[in-house]
């Protein structure tokens, strides 16, 4: 029995060693995923006198509009959480925009933090654990909705997950080249924040009780559905009317199939939020499923038209209704006041 142990379990630990060290090389490098994106913004900028510019006022407008619908239902589920304060939608839209903003020019979702920051100060007497579990309560939608329209692109001719370790982008086919490394880091996540949870096992009553606050109004489906859902579906439309806008505007044609194939990409995108917005997953998805000379301008116009919306948007937000300079200043501030809040608290 001892021989068999001895003899076995070196070969195995060996052979677990190797399978991580020996990482697979992507099909794109890094480097190769930059020279695409200047490549697609090159194309952009020598077809820029041919875009449809009604098409592309209309799809900003309706983008504008998708945000707007997307704020009134984060604004629900903060008000379900602090029933006993008024809640102000503008409050909520502004920091909704201006993390949004953010995260379309910078990537690792530091947008975030200045959302949770600035929706935490609207709301005095909040925490933010509460604070980021009520904004958190509309991925539930959104990624029913999102497994919706990618079963649906399937239908359309959608890449399959298969395929994803040869596309064109270095974060996306780095993952799926080397599944298992991706598997055991996701693994080593875990076992950090079990150790983590155990080791803070005396501030989890609180913790907790915070995030159930935060999720109040997912306890009551009725309301739920009626404030939050409807309001999300109404974006999704909205959303849905943008893009096709934007594919007319590039040449690309809109249509239902198109349509739903571009917000799928997004969907999928969401997942890799390694460059702003998952720009380079989106690029080398897009070149994939839409063959027409105008697509490299499409896949940078939109994320140029969209930052550059977000980014006016945000940034009034930012000064009209938080009284702040930049946007280095909001996110500067938010670290200050987390750490100050975490200083009290361990105190």
């Amino acid at each position: 029995m001892w021989h068999g142990v001895a003899v076995v379990a070196p070969a195995t630990v060996f052979h677990f060693h190797t399978s991580f060290v020996h990482l697979k090389k992507p099909v794109c490098s890094l480097g190769c995923t930059v020279s695409h994106f200047f490549s697609s913004a090159g194309s952009f900028f020598g077809q820029l006198a041919d875009i449809r510019w009604p098409a592309l006022a209309i799809a900003m407008a309706c983008f504008a509009l998708y945000l707007l619908l997307r704020s009134r239902a984060l604004w629900a589920a903060v008000q379900a959480a602090y029933p006993e304060q008024k809640v102000r939608w503008r409050d909520i839209w502004g920091a909704y925009m201006v993390g949004f903003a953010i995260n379309n020019v910078t990537p690792l979702g530091g947008g975030n933090v200045a959302q949770l920051f600035l929706t935490r100060i609207s709301v005095p007497t909040s925490t933010y654990s509460a604070i980021a579990a009520a904004l958190s309560t509309g991925v539930v939608f959104d990624w029913l909705m999102g497994i919706f329209v990618v079963c649906l692109a399937f239908l359309f001719g959608f890449p399959s997950p298969a395929s994803f370790a040869h596309l064109p982008s270095f974060d996306i086919s780095f993952i799926f080249s080397n599944m298992r490394f991706t598997l055991f880091c996701v693994t080593v996540l875990v076992i950090v924040f079990m150790i983590a949870f155990a080791l803070l096992s005396a501030r989890v009553v609180a913790f907790w009780h915070s995030i159930r606050q935060g999720l109040t109004i997912l306890f009551d489906r009725r309301r739920w559905a009626l404030e939050m859902c409807t309001w999300q579906f109404a974006s999704w439309i909205a959303r849905f009317v943008a893009y096709w806008a934007l594919l007319d505007a590039f040449h690309i044609g809109g249509s239902f199939s198109r349509t739903v194939l571009v917000l799928a990409v997004q969907v999928v995108a969401s997942l890799f939020p390694f460059t702003p917005s998952g720009a380079g997953v989106q690029q080398a998805i897009l070149v994939t499923i839409f063959h027409s000379r105008y697509v490299a301008a499409f896949s940078v116009g939109q994320q140029i038209a969209t930052i550059a919306i977000t980014s006016v948007l945000g940034f009034g937000a930012l000064v009209v209704i938080f009284r702040l300079r930049s946007f280095r200043e909001v996110i500067r501030r938010a670290r200050e006041h987390q750490r100050q809040e975490a200083a009290i608290a361990g105190g």
